[in-house]
Order: structure tokens, then sequence, then C-alpha cells
């Protein structure tokens, strides 16, 4: 089923989509995007596909758990907020404060992202949300991280540095591994670099391979350069500033 969003208003658009999943419609195109926001919001169906051709706006997949959709253009801020679970893939570019909160599920983004990328992912018991990145990324990489994995490539733009600084400002949990080379200068004091053991790279292998796969790229160039891992050092990183 398709819609054509032009001149629609975000709440219109969004009641039409919910109506299709109710009715049953198992995929959904969209054209004609121009910024409407909240796409996909608290969808679950598992088998739910949707295209979206335009431009997202903010909070595409907001507490979303199970869809996938694929956006062919850019995305605005605040994609995969609190996700549940599903798949979001961009073709293109993504702004800020992506994955905030995100509980399990993958964000791929084929392009560069802005600042704040994965701050506070959580996880949920078992589940891993997993965050890849094609570009470079802004400042605040992983910040107030808790759980979950960011794996940034740098693969698409290689104009820019690959990361901003306080990568893992105050990250207590999860993991990120960033391609190539990443100067202590640019981490934040709670986190550290470690070495990428053999089951991060069997990890690392299965995922640049999708995402290679969703964008027509070469995983096996991708992974020909190194990865380095950052975790947090402390668990509790700003405890001597409580009152208890």
């Amino acid at each position: 089923m398709q819609i054509d969003a032009k001149g629609i208003y975000y709440r219109e658009l969004n009641e039409k989509i919910h109506q299709l999943v109710k009715s049953g419609e198992k995929n959904i195109k969209i054209v004609n995007l121009n910024g409407q926001r909240y796409i996909g919001t608290g969808l679950k169906d598992k088998d739910l596909i949707i295209e979206l051709n335009g431009t997202a706006g903010e909070d595409l997949g907001v507490f979303m758990d199970g869809p996938t959709i694929r956006v062919y253009g850019n995305a605005q801020n605040g994609v995969a907020n609190t996700m549940n679970d599903g798949k979001i893939v961009i073709y293109g570019m993504a702004g800020d404060v992506l994955g905030y909160g995100m509980r399990a599920g993958k964000l791929y983004i084929k392009e560069s992202v802005g600042y704040r990328v994965g701050i506070h992912m959580k996880g949920f018991l078992s589940k891993i949300p997993t965050i890849v990145i094609g570009g470079n990324a802004g400042n605040f990489f992983g910040e107030y991280m808790a759980g979950g994995r960011l794996i940034l490539l740098g693969y698409t733009n290689n104009n820019d540095p690959i990361v901003g600084d306080y990568v893992g400002t105050g990250m207590h949990g999860g993991e990120m591994f960033i391609r190539g080379d990443v100067k202590k200068k640019y981490l934040g004091k709670e986190v550290g670099i470690v070495e990428v053991t053999k089951e991060d790279k069997d990890m690392l292998k299965l995922f640049v391979e999708d995402f290679a796969s969703e964008f027509n790229l070469d995983a096996k160039e991708i992974l020909s350069k190194p990865f380095v891992k950052i975790v947090p050092v402390s668990k509790r990183p700003y405890g001597a500033h409580y009152v208890y």
C-alpha cells in the first residue's frame, strides 16, 4: 500500500499508517515524505515493513517494537528513541540524539550522524541494542551509555575526524567499537581502550556484513582495518558528587 505524504500533517499521516497496520497491511510505502514526525511510533508487528522515500522527521521509530523501517533519504533527530525492538535502516545521514534510551533492535545509518548518538542506551534483559554508522559522528558519542553497542565505521565519509570530543562521557555500561585509531584526548574520563577479542571480531563480522548487504558496500574492505574497543572503566562515575 502506498501513501503520498505531500502536504499531509504528521498526525494525519500517522493515523493513516496505524489504520493500515490495524487492517493487516504488512508492506507500506510512503513517498514525498518531508519531515513528518513520529513515523512508526509504538508499532509492534514484526512482519511489518515500512519504506519511506524522502526525509523522515523527529523521533522516527519511537517506542517501536518489531517492524522494519527503511528510509531512502535522510532522517532528523531522535531516531529509535526508546525503541524496544525492530530494525531501522537509513540510506543517507541522520541527526542528533539517535538511539536515546534504546532497549533493543538495530539502527543502521549509511552516512554520518550528529551529536550525542547512543545517549542513555540501556539494553533490556538479554537484548543488546546496536547502532552501526557508516560515516562519522559528532561530540558526546555514547554519552551516559548504560548498555548496548555502538559501531562507528568512518567508511562512507573520510574527510572529517571519525568522531568528536567527549567520547563515552558518563558511560557506565555497554561497549563501542570505532574503526581506526582514536586518540585518548577525545575520550571521556569514564572510559578506556581495551583489547578487541576474538568474540568481538566475530560479532563485528556479523554486523558489518549485514550492514554492507543493506547498502551494497564491501564488507571485506571495511573489516580490513582494525577497530578500537572502548568500554567504561567506572561503574559510578559521578558517585562522589552525590549526597548519599
